[in-house]
């Protein structure tokens, strides 16, 4: 298989890192951005990283936080931080790398959502909203693209083992009175599962969704939570 220019974004860590490594040990040129590298709500940032890059064949928009609260209590800043990283920032990149990927008429974009995209859930209204919004915009990307040789997919992972879990336990934890051991337990009788996704089985979802052998999957949005959730 020839060499890619993959771009990942939220790539230092979690998920992220998982990615890049996978890209990397197939022998791709792989592009972990950070936040320092790449500010994904920062229009003239994305523009000026995506330049310096040059010619991208595969996208993933993976940069992403969250924060969990009742809908009366969530503030507007939360609401909007979750928003501007988890959608526009997959907008501001997908953006960036779709001239590019017409012109060569090739591209795989590959977004790391959520089952929260796909449904809703208690105290999650600003992240369920902005991973509802990333999906979107990804089938909204996959019928502009059909038959051009780009593809645009979604991975929807349940709970797993990142940073950002843990700091989602720590919240329960701190909430309920529950130990950690308990609150991780919680997440991962959540879903059909019954225990915490790894970050290398997302990475291998979209390193599939990513393949040049995948060209007949557009617009799809990949569950990864053992069979709770079935997408028509």
């Amino acid at each position: 298989m020839t060499s890619r220019v993959v771009v990942v974004t939220g790539g230092g860590t979690g998920i992220g890192a998982a990615v890049a490594r996978r890209f990397t040990e197939a022998g791709d040129q792989v592009f972990a951005a950070t936040h320092a590298d790449c500010d994904v709500t920062d229009e003239a940032a994305v523009a000026e990283y995506f330049a310096h890059v040059g010619d991208i064949d595969v996208l993933v928009n993976n940069a992403g936080m969250s924060a969990s609260a009742p809908v009366e209590r969530t503030t507007l800043e939360q609401w909007e931080a979750q928003l501007d990283v988890n959608a526009t920032g997959a907008f501001l990149c997908t953006r960036a790398v779709l001239p590019g990927m017409r012109e060569r008429g090739m591209g795989r974009i590959v977004t790391v959502a959520s089952t929260a995209a796909l449904t809703g859930a208690r105290y999650t209204a600003g992240y369920a909203a902005s991973k509802h919004a990333s999906v979107g915009l990804m089938r909204t990307v996959a019928a502009e693209v059909a038959g051009t040789g780009i593809t645009a997919n979604a991975v929807c992972p349940t709970f797993v083992r990142t940073e950002m879990t843990t700091r989602s336990v720590e919240r329960i934890a701190a909430k309920t009175g529950r130990g950690e051991a308990d609150a991780i337990e919680a997440l991962a009788t959540a879903s059909p599962l019954g225990r915490l996704l790894e970050p290398d089985e997302v990475a291998f979802a979209v390193s599939f969704l990513a393949a040049p052998e995948a060209a007949a999957i557009n617009g799809q949005a990949l569950v990864l939570d053992g069979g709770g959730i079935s997408v028509s």
